[in-house]
């Protein structure tokens, strides 16, 4: 199995929630890429995008995932829907010595439902104001997005899975 895994995809499908299990059952360490960035920066991601903009969050999103998947220990990496999609990234998480990266896909109306519950806590779509706003954001960014979720090693649909189904998917397709 490889040293470092990289769970990849749009906000919603589950890469936190999978990365968390996951690691819990090949004794991994778990790394959300979000909460890492709230650590180091001592400020929640939506301040960073309130107080700055995209472009400076981005460039701290590089700093730190290079930081990470430098480090010398078993770990699961927890990526934010956007980041393969900016600077090296996408380059960062295929080069990583010893890696993998596992696009876990899921389908729009999927998203929307994991979603609607907890727009106001993410930046990029707490603007948004109902159901069809969010289904046409959604179709249009993932479409933009999927070009660099592709090149994943892995891709998983996730949409008619459980969380320990996809953990036991992915132990089965790593080893």
């Amino acid at each position: 199995m490889s040293e470092t895994i990289f769970l990849i995809g749009y906000m919603g499908a589950g890469k936190s929630v999978v990365g968390k299990l996951l690691s819990k059952s090949i004794d991994y360490n778990f790394y959300d890429l979000d909460e890492y960035i709230e650590q180091k920066e001592g400020k929640k991601i939506s301040e960073i995008f309130k107080e700055s903009n995209e472009v400076h969050f981005r460039k701290i999103e590089n700093k730190y995932l290079k930081e990470i998947s430098l480090l010398k220990q078993k770990k699961i990496i927890s990526t934010g829907g956007g980041t393969p999609c900016y600077k090296n990234n996408l380059e960062i998480i295929n080069d990583t010595h010893d890696s993998t990266s596992i696009y876990l896909k899921a389908n729009v109306t999927s998203i929307v439902k994991r979603l609607e519950a907890t727009i106001d806590k993410r930046p990029l779509i707490s603007h948004l104001q109902d159901q069809t706003q969010l289904k046409e954001f959604i179709t249009k960014h993932l479409f933009e997005r999927s070009f660099y979720y592709e090149k994943s090693k892995i891709k998983i649909k996730t949409d008619n899975l459980e969380v320990n189904g996809i953990a036991k998917l992915i132990v089965s397709l790593l080893t």
